[in-house]
């Protein structure tokens, strides 16, 4: 499920894409904009399900060992620590996840194993895959750290599924990151009585989300002169073809919501763009951004321009 920062990253670039674009028309930029939330979703079900195809293939290792002519005394008597790893074992029965994979005939791993087996030999590589084999009692936590590690240290960071996840859809490669730290986070919380935190098939947490979405890019794509005539004058030492093109659409995004999204507090949007801004731009940008914005919040409330609704909105 997509947070308000998600949405605000995907609105991010699909407003890159539409100033970049030699043929920019709203309808279609909007279009591709909830096709690329939904290919969010995709991914964030196939790096679960990953977990799961990485496991079965371990199981499968174990057993074709096993079965060896010559088999050592270990292979006759694999650890099976990892293939019984509660956690993955959560994920891999959660109702959920398996009628998403289903219904989006999303086979990945089934259809590209090859991924899923350099990502096995990277893991058996690890000694602590090894040393959390030698144990075979472990607590629901420990598999939880071991899933964590796993996740953390040889799943996100392989460049061989970096590049697939690149050939595949045009949108992953930016979501990848977005996914990454929405899977950690499960990771981290997720508990043997809250299995439908696991993953749900809603892209939006409510309708107010997926308005949110649209309504800021049509706001900025048909203001945008307004809002950029705002940005005029507040940058003393830097022209504006100077400033960096995707630090003007994060000033152009925090002004919008300053004018067009009464209910969102000022703190929240500014500090919402600074946080994109660290991810997405240039080191300096994030004390830029924050300069002008607080200078464009001070003009607009005593202009009488900043309207906000409830208390402590400013």
């Amino acid at each position: 499920m997509l947070t308000r920062r998600h949405i605000r990253v995907k609105v991010l670039q699909s407003l890159y894409a539409f100033y970049q674009s030699q043929d920019p028309k709203l309808d279609k930029q909007e279009k591709f904009l909830l096709y690329s939330i939904a290919q969010m979703q995709d991914l964030h079900a196939l790096m679960l399900h990953l977990m799961v195809a990485i496991r079965d293939h371990a199981d499968t290792f174990l057993k074709k060992s096993q079965q060896k002519h010559l088999a050592t005394s270990e292979e006759k008597n694999p650890s099976r620590s990892f293939v019984d790893n509660k956690v993955i074992g959560l994920i891999a029965t959660h109702d959920g996840l398996n009628e998403y994979l289903e219904n989006k005939k999303l086979q990945n791993w089934q259809l590209d194993d090859e991924y899923v087996s350099i990502l096995f030999n990277a893991l058996r590589s690890e000694d602590w895959y090894e040393a959390y084999l030698l144990k075979t009692d472990h607590s629901f936590k420990e598999d939880q750290a071991f899933v964590s590690r796993m996740y953390k240290e040889v799943i996100a960071p392989n460049e061989k599924l970096y590049e697939y996840l690149e050939d595949n859809r045009l949108t992953w490669l930016d979501d990848f990151p977005l996914v990454n730290t929405a899977v950690m986070k499960l990771l981290d919380k997720i508990s043997e009585k809250n299995t439908s935190a696991i993953f749900t098939s809603e892209v939006y947490k409510n309708e107010e989300d997926r308005e949110f979405s649209t309504q800021l890019l049509k706001k900025v794509i048909l203001h945008d002169e307004k809002l950029s005539s705002q940005i005029d004058g507040k940058t003393p030492n830097w022209d504006k073809e100077r400033i960096a093109e995707i630090d003007m659409i994060i000033l152009k995004m925090g002004i919008a919501e300053f004018l067009h999204f009464p209910s969102i507090p000022v703190k929240v949007s500014i500090n919402e763009y600074l946080e994109i801004s660290k991810e997405y731009s240039t080191p300096k940008s994030s004390l830029f951004i924050n300069g002008i914005l607080d200078k464009l919040v001070k003009d607009l409330t005593t202009n009488g321009d900043l309207k906000k609704i409830g208390r402590g909105l400013r």
